[in-house]
């Protein structure tokens, strides 16, 4: 047996918020026996559960998750340490005959694990709590000044802190990890206009503004924050805009986001793009092929 096919087997699951990935990573998990491995950079928060559509106690209940309720909100956590739950998740997955399923929009997230990026030694932590209460303008001042390259991304301050903290760019392979299937949906602009719709009336409905308001009075402002829902209760809260433009405010800051991970999933060559007549069967059918190998 060559080394390729000993590597257990995974798949992922991408695509734009909202375009139905947790619902069909659910049904592909009851059926393959499979087990959930959440790559979004906000359900590892403890407490940001409807902002975050995180899955419910039930959902959870029917599949066993990893990568949920990890750390508090006024705690750092990034893309390394997400590599090191996954890469654990993934052995303890297979090594009880299971499927792992990475599933998620966050694509940085989802490219350490399939592309199985290396990174230097873990940074130290009063470092980082440093390097997360400044702002963008100011990690890039500290860039430049220690005369380090500025990251493609120069405006995310996780990508300007990971530069700081390791003294250069960890040049990344794009070799895809073996015995691996990349799934991704793709809605067209209508159908994911209407999920979000609906989502944010159901956001609201169960409680995103109670929900927020108690983050902001446990952790005060955050950096996680920054998703989009949270985002759009914020300016609410702020003053900015008025109860009734909440739900607008929420899929407006959705599709802009949406925007951001269509053009970087995009950029992945090895993504098979799913049709939209019916994902699951198709699923079933490529899923099966990669454990048939």
């Amino acid at each position: 047996m060559g080394a390729e096919q000993q590597i257990s087997p995974l798949v992922a699951i991408v695509g734009q918020t909202g375009s139905g990935k947790s619902a069909l990573a659910m049904r592909l998990a009851e059926h393959f026996s499979g087990e959930i491995i959440a790559a979004d950079s906000r359900t590892v928060y403890v407490g940001m559960d409807i902002g975050t559509a995180k899955p419910t106690v039930v959902e959870r209940g029917r599949v066993r998750h990893f990568g949920l309720d990890v750390v508090t909100p006024d705690q750092p956590f990034n893309v390394y340490d997400f590599k090191q739950l996954a890469d654990r998740a993934i052995a303890d997955i297979s090594s009880r005959g299971r499927l792992p399923l990475l599933v998620g929009g966050s694509g940085l997230y989802v490219d350490a694990v399939v592309f199985d990026y290396a990174f230097g030694p873990a940074p130290d932590s009063d470092m980082r709590a440093a390097l997360d209460g400044l702002s963008v303008e100011e990690l890039q001042s500290r860039v430049l000044a220690g005369g380090l390259p500025m990251p493609e991304n120069s405006r995310n301050p996780r990508h300007l802190a990971r530069v700081l903290e390791s003294g250069t760019i960890l040049r990344q392979p794009r070799r895809l990890r073996p015995n691996t299937l990349l799934l991704g949906l793709q809605p067209s602009l209508d159908q994911l206009r209407s999920r979000l719709e609906a989502r944010a009336g159901a956001m609201l409905a169960a409680g995103l503004i109670e929900e927020t308001q108690e983050i902001v009075a446990g952790y005060g402002e955050r950096e996680a924050f920054r998703t989009p829902a949270y985002k759009a209760v914020m300016a609410y809260l702020q003053g900015e805009i008025g109860l009734p433009a909440i739900g607008d405010a929420i899929v407006a800051n959705d599709l802009k986001f949406a925007k951001r991970q269509r053009t970087w999933f995009r950029r992945n060559v090895c993504i098979h793009w799913l049709n939209n007549r019916d994902t699951f069967a198709e699923s079933v059918d490529l899923i099966t092929t990669l454990l048939n190998k």
